[in-house]
């Protein structure tokens, strides 16, 4: 029952974008729409997950002093199967994600979990803080897209919702994702204080 405590945190309490506002660079950068937030999102979940599952098991074998360059190779390891997979089966959500990709190898969240987590917990537990945290990111990546899409272009997922020429461009534009992102902060330390 523990273990699911640890998944429903990364929503709630732990929700790395909302909360402890982590990981600002994709959040930020890749959010002009609700599709690239939601394949950030889960390919950020599969290396958080898979990585943390790895690093639990071997954590008893890593010396404490290569302890987080080694939890980087095996971060990098699974960014890159996550690279070739959307480059193979995605390539236009590839292509629209471009350098944020590679970047997920140095995100504070994916490193912050393997350090703080699962190098000192055991593999199920590992995989379910990966899963609930990754799911709280894309949670928080759609949300942020989904809201900066319809505003921006009237589209949600590419589906015409009205016409675009009543969108407000700067939604789409990177200063709508400050501005979206602040009012989300915002209203969630409201519901939390209410």
């Amino acid at each position: 029952m523990n273990q699911w405590k640890n998944f429903t945190k990364g929503f709630i309490k732990e929700n790395p974008v909302f909360v402890l506002v982590l990981g600002m660079c994709p959040t930020l950068g890749v959010t002009s729409s609700a599709i690239n937030g939601l394949g950030m999102g889960l390919a950020t979940t599969f290396v958080l997950m898979m990585s943390n599952i790895v690093i639990s098991l071997v954590k008893g074998v890593i010396p404490d002093k290569v302890r987080i360059p080694s939890f980087i190779v095996i971060i990098a390891a699974f960014v890159t199967v996550v690279q070739l997979l959307m480059q193979a089966f995605v390539p236009a959500l590839f292509k629209s994600l471009g350098l944020f990709i590679p970047l997920i190898v140095v995100n504070c969240i994916v490193l912050g979990r393997a350090e703080a987590f699962a190098s000192k917990n055991k593999v199920g537990s590992s995989a379910i803080d990966g899963l609930g945290i990754g799911l709280g990111f894309t949670f928080a990546l759609v949300l942020l897209g989904s809201i900066r899409e319809i505003l921006g272009s009237g589209k949600l997922f590419n589906i015409t919702l009205y016409s675009e020429n009543f969108g407000t461009l700067i939604f789409v534009l990177a200063p709508g994702a400050f501005i979206v992102l602040g009012y989300l902060i915002a209203l969630i330390n409201r519901l939390k204080k209410s």
